[in-house]
C-alpha cells in the first residue's frame, strides 16, 4: 500500500474525526516538487523529490490570527530534508529571538509542538516546529525510526535554518523539547553553543526509558531479553528486505512476553486500563490530538528502534550546557516527573524546575490552562535578550 493510501485509510479508520480539509491530505504522486525553503540569504530552492507538503491547515489546534505561518523545509547535516512550520508574530519588525521546537516522541508538528510554536510566536518569538527525521512530512528512509544522534542533529539543523532568516538574531536562538524530544534538545545544547537557552516540557529520556524502562524497573534479565529480541529481529528484517513495525515503549505483557504489534496505542481501551494509557489514548486516538501522520495516532515505530538508544545515552555531557540556562517543566501528577527532577539534579546552574499543580504528563501537550506559557515566555525573554 502506498503512503497516500495508508494516510487515507488511517483517517477512514477514525470516522467522525474531521481535520477540516481531509481531501487536502492527498499527496501528489508525480513529478518533483520544487519549494522555496527559507534559504533567504542565498535565494536558493531545494528540489523536493522526497518531501511533499500539504497546504492545508491540518493542525489539531485552531489557527491564530496574530501570527504569520508558512511551511518550510531544510536539510540536516546528514542530508535528510526536514519539514517544518514557521510561525512569526504578525506585523513584527527588526531582528527577533527564535525558538526551535519538536516532540513529543511519535508525534508530528501538527500536534503539541505546533501549538507551542504558535503560542510562543503570539508572544513575540519566531518559532519553528519541525517533524523529526524519518517521520511526518520529513524525509528519510526507513520510515518510523528514531535515533538519539540524528534526532539531536535535527535540533541543530533547525537552528541553522532559523539563523538564515533575515528577521532572526543568530545570537538569540533557543530550543524547546517536548516529551521524548526533551532529551534530544538537551543533548543538542551540550554540543551546539548557538542554542542559548533550552526548555523541556513533560520530559522523557528515551535512552533511559528504552534501555531501563519506567523508573529503571528492568532487571538485567529483562534488559537482555529486549536486546535479544531486537537482535533477532534484525535477521528477520534483513531476510524480508524491510523493517517490521512493533516497538512498544513498555514491550512486556503481564506474563513477561515481548509485545509485538502494528500500533503504539490500541484501537480501543481495554477493561480497567492503566491511567497512563488512558491519558495517552485520550490525546492521540481521539479528535483532541489525533493526526493521521502521527506515529502514536496510527502506527508504530520500527521494532528495532531501541537498538541505538541502548547504545547512546542522551545528555551525557549535560554540564556542557552551563552557563546557558535550562528550564524543566513537569506535571505534578506526571508519571514522567522523575526525569525532569533527575536532570535538575545533574544540570549545572543556571537551572530551574517548574512543577505544574494538578497536571499529568499529557496535560502539558495541549491544555492551555496548565501549560505555563507565561513562565516559558519570561524565561526566553530573559535569556534570549
Amino acid at each position: 500500500m502506498n503512503r497516500q493510501n495508508a494516510d487515507e485509510r488511517a483517517v477512514d479508520e477514525h470516522a467522525g474525526f474531521d481535520l477540516g480539509r481531509r481531501n487536502l491530505l492527498k499527496m501528489t504522486g508525480t513529478g518533483m516538487a520544487a519549494l522555496s525553503v527559507g534559504m533567504a540569504a542565498s535565494g536558493q530552492a531545494v528540489a523536493q523529490s522526497q518531501v511533499k507538503l500539504s497546504d492545508a491547515w491540518d493542525k489539531t489546534f485552531a489557527k491564530s490570527d496574530r501570527v504569520d505561518y508558512k511551511k518550510v523545509t531544510f536539510k540536516n547535516r546528514y542530508g535528510i530534508i526536514l519539514a517544518a512550520d514557521l510561525y512569526q508574530p504578525k506585523n513584527a519588525s527588526g531582528r527577533m529571538a527564535a525558538i526551535a521546537i519538536s516532540g513529543p516522541f511519535g508525534a508530528v508538528k501538527e500536534q503539541a509542538s505546533g501549538l507551542y510554536a504558535q503560542t510562543m510566536a503570539e508572544r513575540g518569538f519566531v518559532t519553528l516546529a519541525f517533524d523529526p527525521s524519518y517521520t511526518g512530512e520529513s524525509s528519510g528512509e526507513t520510515r518510523n525510526v528514531a535515533s538519539p544522534d540524528i534526532n539531536t542533529e535535527d535540533f541543530s539543523a533547525a537552528v541553522d535554518f532559523l539563523g538564515l532568516q533575515p528577521n532572526v538574531d543568530r545570537d538569540r536562538i533557543g530550543a524547546i523539547g517536548i516529551c521524548g524530544f526533551s532529551g534530544m534538545a538537551l543533548t543538542a545544547a551540550t554540543s551546539d553553543s548557538r542554542i542559548k537557552a533550552v526548555a523541556t516540557a513533560s520530559m522523557y529520556d528515551m535512552s533511559r526509558s528504552m534501555s531501563r524502562s519506567h523508573k529503571d524497573g528492568y532487571t538485567m534479565e529483562q534488559r537482555h531479553k529486549v536486546i535479544n529480541y531486537i537482535s533477532q529481529q534484525r535477521w528477520i528484517d534483513a531476510e524480508s528486505g524491510k523493517p517490521a513495525l512493533g516497538y512498544h515503549e513498555v514491550p512486556f505483557d503481564e506474563k513477561g512476553n515481548i509485545l509485538k504489534g502494528q500500533r503504539v496505542l490500541p484501537e480501543s481501551l481495554p477493561a480497567d486500563p492503566d491511567p497512563v494509557l488512558v491519558a495517552f489514548f485520550n490525546y492521540y486516538k481521539t479528535p483532541r490530538g489525533f493526526h493521521p501522520r502521527g506515529i502514536n495516532s496510527t502506527t508504530a515505530w520500527t521494532a528495532t528502534t531501541p537498538m541505538s538508544f541502548f547504545s547512546f545515552p542522551l545528555y551525557a555531557n549535560i554540564e556542557m550546557i552551563s552557563p546557558r540556562p535550562v528550564l524543566l517543566v513537569a506535571g505534578e501528577n506526571a508519571h514522567s516527573r522523575y526525569y525532569s527532577e533527575d536532570v535538575y539534579k545533574e544540570a549545572s546552574n543556571p537551572k530551574e524546575l517548574v512543577i505544574v499543580p494538578n497536571a499529568d504528563h499529557v496535560d502539558l501537550y495541549d491544555q492551555m490552562d496548565k501549560i505555563p506559557f507565561d513562565k516559558l515566555t519570561s524565561f526566553f525573554k530573559q535569556h534570549l535578550a
